[in-house]
């Protein structure tokens, strides 16, 4: 079953003031300040406006610059890049395809052996669905691959 990921006027409605500013505003959070820099638990991150599947937990990793950062999207189809002349740099933007949701930028300074590229968000754009609430929340079809045979975990939601 395919979902459908869809911007509308209630969503954005129910963002907080830092998530629109950010998302809608094309505004940048405060490093080590925001809700998942430092978060290690196996999951999804998704649009906070949309519900699109944007980053795994798999892909995330430590850059100390106190934004999440991962090495690759979930689908190079959920993401755009545009330029961003902004600040009197040049730098790639990130946004979310669906939603048109500012998320973040995008680096060349990643791990080489992952493809060389830090996908550096902002947490406000994102919130994250833990492996033990994907089922229930209709991310299913993700679970396979934070699955090992040594410590699966039953999916909050599943059927008995």
């Amino acid at each position: 079953m395919s979902r459908t990921y869809a911007k509308d006027s209630s969503a954005i409605e129910r963002l907080t003031p830092e998530q629109y500013r950010v998302t809608q505003q094309n505004g940048t959070e405060r490093a080590f300040d925001n809700e998942y820099w430092d978060n290690h638990e196996p999951g999804l991150y998704v649009d906070v406006v949309t519900g699109e599947p944007l980053f795994s937990s798999a892909d995330k990793y430590d850059t100390h610059s106190g934004w999440p950062s991962f090495t690759r999207p979930l689908d190079a189809r959920s993401v755009v890049e545009k330029r961003d002349y902004s600040h009197l740099m040049m730098r790639t933007e990130v946004r979310s395809a669906t939603g048109d949701s500012h998320l973040g930028h995008v680096f060349t300074d990643g791990p080489k052996d992952e493809g060389g590229l830090r996908y550096c968000m902002n947490s406000a754009a994102l919130r994250f669905v833990p492996v033990d609430r994907l089922k229930a929340e209709g991310y299913g079809e993700y679970r396979a691959q934070f699955e090992t045979t040594d410590d699966a975990q039953p999916d909050e939601g599943a059927q008995k």
